[in-house]
């Protein structure tokens, strides 16, 4: 069952710079036990991938990393820089589209997007020497591991999902998805139930967590707000839990390719 009377999002605290090895846990719930939070409400809080990567190290040095012919050839029909192409190719099992501005792939863990989810924006240099971040390793993983550490703190039933922001085909602009999900179900099978007409609906499944994303990201910010908290309230769901794996659409299952 999925029930959403009304919903709020509210930005945390704003948290330190992150490096790696911060205690995320730590510093959300601190910032957590400043709210009111009902014991049986479900908090759930979604983090930007960006702050996962750092506190989890996923910097690469652009200066260590040597082109390969195909990255050169990618980087000149894209004008983008050769070292920031082979960085990419690492993190993808196949190139998508490419043509100038853009480079869209196959990232290794499925999800089709721009340059891999490698990132320039918000990265500090190491001293003189520029650095891009990957997205984190496993984002399900990720976020099953803070809800734990929040747990840990917390008396409130806490959910984590993990995004991050995408464009999309057919449409301008980007908006957040869910990459990580534990806690709720990202995605909730609705087949089978009845409309007001008494008809059995066939193909609904409710991508929630990209939903719950989407509307973080509107108080997360895009470009320097520094707000990569958001606390969302007021959800009811009764679904199972289903990570955000499960909003990838099988390769077969795409018939744009």
């Amino acid at each position: 069952m999925l029930d959403v009377p009304s919903l709020t999002f509210t930005a945390l605290a704003p948290l330190p710079e992150v490096v790696p090895g911060t205690d995320l846990g730590a510093l959300i719930a601190e910032r957590l036990m400043r709210v009111e939070l009902a014991p049986d409400e479900l908090c759930i809080v979604l983090v930007a991938q960006k702050i996962i990567s750092k506190a989890e190290g996923r910097f690469v040095d652009l200066e260590a990393v040597e082109p390969s012919a195909r990255a050169r050839h990618l980087a000149a029909l894209t004008h983008k820089d050769p070292r920031l192409v082979e960085v990419i190719l690492a993190e993808s099992e196949e190139v998508v589209r490419a043509v100038p501005h853009v480079l869209i792939v196959r990232h290794r863990l499925g999800f089709v997007m721009a340059n891999a989810g490698v990132d320039r924006s918000n990265v500090p240099a190491a001293g003189e020497r520029e650095r891009v971040l990957l997205l984190p390793l496993d984002p399900d993983a990720s976020a099953a591991r803070l809800r734990m550490a929040l747990l840990e703190r917390l008396t409130a039933r806490c959910a984590v999902i993990v995004t991050d922001s995408f464009g999309r085909p057919w449409r301008r602009g980007v908006t957040n998805v869910a990459l990580g999900c534990a806690g709720l179900p990202a995605l909730v099978d609705r087949r089978g139930e009845r409309d007001r007409d008494g008809r059995a609906l066939e193909v609904t499944e409710v991508a929630l967590a990209d939903a719950l994303a989407a509307g973080a990201g509107l108080v997360m910010g895009e470009a320097g707000e520094g707000r990569p908290v958001v606390l969302a309230r007021g959800l009811r769901a009764s679904a199972a839990e289903r990570n955000a794996a499960a909003l990838l659409r099988p390769r077969e299952e795409d018939l744009f390719r």
